[in-house]
């Protein structure tokens, strides 16, 4: 190999690392939820956060959900996930997700 393309396929490994630790974190709801505008079915759900948005992808379809989020660090690291709801009629509403083993709280006002 020349050393271009060695140079090229160091930029492209380099490019692929933060695809590669993007990490994801297991929520359940009980019933129907609502994430911003987004409305989640009772089930499981995988979470990932892409930038500005949190994608939820259904467990047992991998249908996936995008919803806009607001990303707030905090002090101290979370100690599990945990998502912060109301209740409105036969839905929750998400208020806030915070990460387990992070310092990132979601926002989803």
């Amino acid at each position: 190999m020349t050393k271009r393309s060695l140079l090229w396929l160091g930029v492209l490994a380099m490019l692929s690392l933060p695809m590669a630790n993007a990490k994801s974190y297991s929520i359940a709801f009980a019933g129907p939820t609502m994430v911003g505008n987004a409305r989640l079915a009772a089930g499981e759900y995988s979470l990932k956060v892409e930038g500005s948005n949190a994608v939820f992808t259904k467990v047992d379809n991998n249908k996936s959900v995008t919803a806009p989020v607001k990303i707030e660090s905090s002090d101290k690291k979370y100690g599990v996930t945990m998502v912060e709801t109301v209740q409105q009629g036969a839905t929750a509403h998400v208020t806030d997700i915070q990460l387990g083993g992070s310092t990132t709280k979601l926002d989803f006002n």
